[in-house]
C-alpha cells in the first residue's frame, strides 16, 4: 500500500530533476519550459497526495486551477518562442540579448 511518504518523496524527486533541468540547461528555451511544468507537476503530486491523506477536496480543486494557469502559461509561452524563432532564427537564451532595447 502506499503511503503519504511515497507520494512525497515522489514528488521531491520531480521537483529535483526540475530544478536540475533549469540549472544545467540555460541555453533551450524549450527545455526550460519543459523543467517548469514539470515543476508544476510535482507540486500538484503534493497537493493531491495531502488532500488524499487529509481527506479533504480542496487540494484537488487548487490543482485544477494550476493546470489551467500552467496550460495558459504553456500557450503564451510557446506563441513567445514561435514569435522569438522568426526574428532570430534561434531559440537559445543567450540570443535573447539582441533584444534589449
Amino acid at each position: 500500500m502506499l503511503t503519504l511518504e511515497h507520494y512525497l518523496v515522489l514528488g521531491a524527486i520531480l521537483f529535483a530533476i526540475s530544478v536540475f533541468g533549469i540549472f544545467m540547461n540555460r541555453k533551450n528555451l524549450i527545455v526550460l519550459l519543459m523543467a517548469i511544468e514539470l515543476m508544476l507537476l510535482a507540486v500538484n503530486i503534493n497537493f493531491i497526495a495531502f488532500s488524499q491523506y487529509l481527506g479533504d477536496a480542496s487540494g484537488q480543486i487548487f490543482v485544477f486551477f494550476i493546470l489551467t494557469v500552467a496550460a495558459a502559461e504553456s500557450a503564451i509561452g510557446l506563441a513567445i518562442l514561435v514569435a522569438l524563432f522568426r526574428s532570430l532564427r534561434s531559440i537559445n537564451v543567450e540570443d535573447l540579448d539582441h533584444l534589449k532595447g
